[in-house]
């Protein structure tokens, strides 16, 4: 009698979900992904380079994915991509786009395009930042209509800081590279350093244009040069240097940060918690591996899907109050309900640490906790901040 009384309120509930289903409207969802083509000229090491549809890619597969199961819902989502070297041209597309009734936009570009962006439509476009980790994006220039999927800086270097507390690595050299990014890495970890009680013994800037292919083996010691330290941290994110690096340092010493042991947002080697297979469809969809951007620019639309299959409705308004809510929470394939931080609009996620061949650690650490989240010991937590018109 119990096995019968389960299967009449299973089935009751098929066919109550069948009604519904039947009885409403479809809806058709529209995503703008657009992308700013960036040449970042030529670098010192012969290293492999960043594909030129890192993004798109993932934007097309979460669209895919998005189809896949609102087909059942009457749900029709449409992704319209545009990729261009000039933010002007992006700044267009958006405007006609948005005059065609677009109003989600996951884009991938630099801080200030993304701003220019923002400001250029209306505060009923909803916005995804896939391609910036700037942390000025979170903490003081923070609008209330601009979500981030890729991790700040800040979250990414907090996750390698408490990974080196946890292996008692806490006296650190630190080299950082000329070009604007790579200092705005080392300030994140300085930051990241300060917080979680690790020493920076010695900072060295590396202004060199030697070719490291040949003189790796004989300069990189002489640089490195120190009475003692635990690890190296490098922050080249272009990759002029950072790459001879490792194994050729004064003290035989592990090196971490931009290079070696590395804090990322999506590599190949993340294999757990459902993850092989979203890495199978991608490869299968793309031909090459996933990566950062490609999966902020998946999280983002995945985002949009869930958000409009919990409300049923297709409007940004609606759609954003229900993924700011404390009810939203996205499926990551990282082990944890995602969910977005209601102070600056930063997906919470955790941060795999990494080198190119292996999972190394996820972090949060353990016995790094928070009052209410253990992943807002990542990045800035809301007492940190000043975002004081991100609810308006």
């Amino acid at each position: 009698m119990q096995f019968n009384s389960k299967r009449t309120k299973l089935t009751a509930a098929i066919l109550l979900w069948a009604a519904t289903s039947s009885a409403s409207a479809n809806i058709e969802v529209e995503i703008s992904y657009l992308q700013q083509e960036i040449d970042n000229g030529p670098v010192l090491s012969n290293i492999l380079p960043e594909p030129k549809d890192a993004g798109l890619k993932g934007a097309e597969l979460a669209i895919q994915d998005s189809n896949t199961t609102g087909r059942f819902l009457k749900h029709n989502y449409q992704l319209n991509s545009f990729l261009s070297g000039s933010p002007e041209q992006l700044l267009e597309k958006a405007q006609e786009q948005y005059t065609q009734g677009v109003r989600f936009f996951v884009v991938n570009t630099t801080e200030q395009t993304l701003q220019l962006l923002i400001k250029s439509l209306a505060k009923d476009a909803l916005f995804f930042n896939a391609g910036s980790s700037a942390d000025q994006l979170r903490t003081k220039t923070c609008l209330p209509n601009l979500l981030h999927t890729i991790p700040s800086r800040s979250m990414l270097n907090d996750g390698l800081a408490q990974w080196l507390k946890t292996k008692r690595l806490q006296k650190v050299m630190m080299i950082t590279g000329s070009e604007p990014n790579d200092k705005a890495y080392s300030a994140a970890f300085k930051r990241a350093a300060k917080r979680f009680g690790l020493k920076i013994i010695a900072e060295k800037q590396w202004s060199f244009d030697t070719d490291l292919r040949r003189t790796a083996q004989k300069e990189m010691p002489l640089f490195t040069q120190h009475r003692d330290y635990d690890v190296v941290f490098v922050a080249d994110e272009r990759g002029d240097f950072g790459e001879y690096v490792l194994y050729n340092t004064w003290l035989p010493r592990p090196v971490v940060g931009t290079q070696g042991l590395s804090p990322v947002t999506w590599h190949r080697v993340v294999e757990q918690h459902g993850a092989a297979q979203l890495q199978s469809r991608f490869e299968k969809l793309s031909n090459r591996w996933m990566n950062s951007k490609d999966y902020a620019s998946w999280a983002a639309i995945r985002s949009v899907a869930e958000a409009v299959t919990r409300t049923n409705k297709n409007d940004a308004t609606t759609v954003k109050s229900y993924i700011r809510s404390e009810a939203f929470e996205l499926a990551g394939f990282k082990g944890r309900k995602l969910s977005y931080r209601e102070w600056n609009g930063q997906l919470r996620q955790p941060i795999p640490l990494i080198h190119p061949r292996s999972l190394v650690s996820q972090s949060p650490q353990e016995g790094f906790l928070h009052p209410k989240n253990e992943l807002d010991t990542l990045g800035f937590d809301q007492k940190e901040i000043n975002c004081s018109n991100i609810n308006k």
